[in-house]
């Protein structure tokens, strides 16, 4: 079983509109043993991954997958099950694959759909191994593998809180494109995208993020707008905060002034060495140490997004129960980190609680008395941790009181996304009822302990985050046009740019010509490759982009945007495409240019080349309107088009003609487009007159252009 290439398709290709694996694989002597011939296969893969039956293959149905194992299946195909089922169990979900021969026997193209490339490739590596291991009777550790898999989905693939938001973007049809390793996202494209960070986006302000780390700020600016807030100040000793924790009045809370997610924060504290005490372990956290009254009640986190509620969780103090001879370290083991909420990966909700990793764990025992090692008596209830544990969904429940305050709060401090730490007995009363308060506001809050809370509804969090950043009936989208076909394409992109420029637009190019800004070079290379299509979408000035796609790119990247406002087919003379990536026959070179229709948006157009049959019968992929163009108009296809309502341009009697239904407009003669003995090529200029149309500029503009392209380029 030899890779012969491994090609990662990142855009909408020949396979699926989402990024694949697509990997030549080269089964040698095995396209003689199909599974059902090698004893034991089908038992020992299964025992390793049972989850198999959950595949419905081609079957359509639980354990179609199995039953095609059973009856005898190819290397390929199974190479691409276990490639998918690795990839679910190391938790980076996938449904999507292919397996199919190629014209060179035992040569097979396997695809599986890949949501990080080089988790992807690792199961592939894996799923290979596990697969030979089991046909030779040989051991194999699964556990081991995915285990590995794992880690690299959680260092690698975007954390649950960006993949939310990220997620919620897709659910409206806005495109987002990855821009780092890290969480950093671009949703949209060109001047109408924005960007997000886990929960900060580009709408988050510097100086508000600034303010919200200050606590003794953010609590002078909200006191002053009348935020209820726990009196308080800042300390620089032990004594001095023993001194402020006097005059305040006991108990109180120390924190550092610039923590978060609750380290270095003692809450209810009643004397001067637990003061003292906390002073040090806040001391180790912040700049600064601040000293408060105590506020009674449960801790609560209130997300605000764009201004308004967006989910509430509360938090519950851990206990542990002793047995009399357990100790804390054990105890807390078996009674709280065997909850299945727990854990240290992003994933979980709660944390698992380790004591020598915590400080304000092992301040809380010595509270008590007690150690990690300590022994406490049978029925002794241990308190473990006070806060940190916010994880109970609670929005249902909010008074609109409390909600406007936490709105307030976030307005005050300046952040479009803020985490309102407030404490209240009853969120369900207002704060000025109960002496509740608003004890801290943090930037880039955390989404998880809404999205999975451990007790309760999850909420929707990242579509509240989408929403603030595109109003209804946006999409982030930039007008994009998509030039594929056998020749012609880059004097499409040349006649397009200039007449879109014409109409004031700021076009981003991207073409074997190289990669232009309004009409600016930057890459004189050849730039019809997916990567110079994701400069165009990625630049803040662009407002249409105008993308060149061979087929080669098609074949071996995929195309570099989601979907299209303009697919434009050029034509094709399938036999120039004959040789390369096992392609041979005019269906396939159909199937590879049918991506650029499949993916035209419902209300885009797709311009086709009306006297080429093969270009023309493209139309019925097409989800949008479909637009004809021909150097002459006496076409079946055309003729019929029309006379369903629809256009086309085309040349009548040496003239070009924009076509709809019965009427037709005259642009201009043919004649006075071929000027200085430069004729452009005539269905290059068709088809660029077609996309501009279809894009609502003006006939005069459509004519200047036109007429004063080849002028230009003289």
């Amino acid at each position: 079983m030899e890779f012969l290439k491994i090609l990662p398709l990142r855009g909408p290709n020949i396979w699926t509109y989402r990024p694949v694996l697509e990997v030549w694989l080269n089964i040698g002597a095995l396209e003689d043993s199909p599974s059902n011939t090698i004893p034991g296969f089908y038992e020992r893969l299964t025992d390793w991954l049972p989850t198999l039956v959950e595949h419905r293959c081609g079957v359509g149905e639980r354990g179609g997958f199995l039953q095609r194992l059973k009856e005898g299946t190819w290397p390929g195909h199974i190479l691409e099950h276990v490639t998918i089922e690795l990839q679910n169990l190391a938790g980076m979900q996938s449904g999507f694959g292919k397996a199919r021969e190629t014209s060179k026997r035992g040569v097979y193209k396997v695809v599986v759909r890949s949501r990080n490339e080089d988790v992807s490739r690792a199961a592939l590596t894996d799923a290979r191994d596990l697969i030979l291991a089991a046909m030779e009777d040989r051991a194999y550790d699964v556990a081991a593998a995915v285990a590995r898999l794992h880690e690299m989905v959680d260092a690698l693939c975007l954390g649950p809180s960006t993949a939310c938001i990220v997620d919620a973007a897709t659910d409206r049809g806005i495109p987002s494109i990855r821009l780092t390793e890290g969480n950093l996202v671009q949703l949209g494209y060109g001047v109408r995208q924005h960007r997000i960070w886990t929960a900060e986006t580009d709408q988050t302000s510097a100086i508000a993020e600034s303010i919200s780390r200050d606590k003794d700020l953010t609590k002078t600016l909200l006191q002053a707008c009348g935020v209820p807030v726990p009196e308080g100040r800042i300390v620089d000793s032990p004594a001095d905060a023993w001194q402020a924790a006097g005059d305040i009045g006991l108990p109180v809370v120390v924190k550092p002034t610039d923590g978060n997610h609750g380290r270095g924060v003692s809450t209810e504290l009643m004397t001067r060495d637990e003061v003292e005490a906390a002073f040090k372990l806040a001391d180790n956290e912040g700049s600064e140490v601040i000293v408060e009254r105590y506020v009674r009640g449960h801790e609560h986190r209130l997300l605000v997004v764009g201004g308004r509620l967006a989910a509430a969780a509360r938090g519950e103090s851990v206990f542990l129960l002793a047995d009399g001879s357990s100790s804390v370290s054990r105890l807390i083991d078996e009674q709280i980190n065997t909850d299945p909420r727990r854990g240290e990966a992003e994933e979980f909700p709660l944390d698992a609680i380790k004591v020598d990793d915590n400080p304000a764990v092992r301040f809380e025992l010595e509270r008590q008395g007690y150690t990690a090692d300590s022994v406490p008596p049978r029925d002794a209830k241990v308190l473990i941790q006070r806060n940190g544990n916010v994880a109970i969904d609670v929005t249902d429940l909010v008074h609109p009181d409390v909600a406007a305050t936490a709105a307030l709060a976030a307005r005050i401090v300046g952040l479009d996304i803020a985490g309102i730490d407030l404490v209240a007995e009853d969120i369900s009363r207002p704060l000025a009822e109960q002496g509740g308060a608003i004890v801290e506001i943090n930037a880039g809050p955390g989404l998880l302990m809404h999205l999975k809370p451990a007790i309760g509804e999850p909420r929707p969090v990242g579509r509240a985050i989408v929403d603030s950043l595109f109003v209804a009936g946006e999409s982030g989208r930039i007008p994009v046009i998509g030039i594929c076909g056998t020749h012609g394409m880059s004097q499409v992109a040349r006649i397009l740019a200039r007449l879109l420029k014409l109409a004031g637009f700021f076009v981003g190019t991207a073409s074997s010509e190289g990669l232009f800004f309004d009409k600016r070079l930057v890459d004189k290379r050849d730039c019809a490759t997916w990567s110079a299509a994701q400069k165009v979408l990625l630049n803040r000035s662009v407002n249409a982009a105008v993308i060149e796609n061979p087929l080669n790119t098609i074949l071996s990247e995929g195309l570099g945007y989601d979907r299209c406002q303009i697919g434009i087919v050029t034509n094709l003379e399938p036999a120039r495409h004959f040789g390369e990536y096992y392609i041979g026959s005019d269906e396939q070179v159909c199937n590879v240019l049918r991506t650029q229709v499949d993916v035209v948006l419902s209300d885009g157009v797709a311009v086709l080349n009306g006297a080429d049959p093969l270009v023309a019968d493209l139309a019925r992929y097409s989800d949008g309107e479909v637009m004809y163009f021909a150097a002459h108009g006496e076409l079946p296809v055309v003729t019929s088009h029309l006379e369903k309502g629809g256009r086309a341009v085309l040349v009548r009697n040496g003239k070009l003609v924009l076509c709809k239904g019965s009427g037709e407009i005259e642009l201009l003669s043919l004649a006075t487009a071929y000027m200085n003995d430069r004729p452009l090529q005539l269905e290059s200029m068709l088809a660029a007159v077609a996309a501009a149309w279809s894009m609502g500029i003006s006939l005069d503009l459509l004519r200047a252009g036109i007429v004063s392209f080849e002028v230009a380029a003289a």
